[in-house]
């Protein structure tokens, strides 16, 4: 896993991707006990075209150049398959600008707060992003009027609501 993240750096330093971060359960997993999970997910905010338009070709190619091929949704860097997602709505924006620094081993990498983790899964909606919210309201330390505050901006409060009872 640390070579991969190392791999992700590079692609930051080489203006690849211009931010990235680690979300849903591996996201996690810096947080709570790992979950099994089949991919690495990687948040990210890729540089704009001149016409404005985002394009993962950039990404690929380079990706490409250091040996590493997609496979199907993701690309298997370091033996992990890891699944590049462009920052699709304004809560994953949000939650990129706000990512964390956390170390793994020897190795920096990019990891969304609890508190965006929970956001994002309750926006999401699917039963394994709510087993993820259990999880992590009883092992992290979330910050709960900051996580209120965000479920109020993001229009998820009736959601939040609903997955409480």
């Amino acid at each position: 896993m640390e070579k991969t993240f190392k791999v992700l750096n590079r692609l930051v330093s080489l203006n690849t991707i211009e931010k990235y971060a680690i979300g849903d359960a591996m996201g996690a997993m810096f947080y709570a006990e790992p979950v099994s999970t089949f991919d690495l997910d990687i948040f990210v905010i890729l540089p704009r075209l001149e016409s404005g338009l985002i394009t993962l070709s950039p990404l690929y190619t380079c990706l490409s150049d250091m040996g590493y091929m997609p496979e199907g949704e993701c690309v298997l860097i370091e033996g992990i398959p890891v699944q590049f997602l462009p920052a699709y709505n304004a809560l994953v924006e949000e939650a990129l600008e706000h990512a964390v620094e956390k170390k793994y081993n020897q190795t920096c990498t990019n990891v969304f707060t609890a508190e965006y983790l929970v956001a994002i899964a309750v926006q999401t909606g699917r039963g394994k992003d709510r087993a993820r919210v259990r999880l992590l309201l009883d092992e992290a330390e979330i910050d709960m009027p900051v996580l209120e505050n965000m479920l109020h901006r993001f229009l998820l409060t009736q959601r939040w609501e609903e997955w409480k009872q």
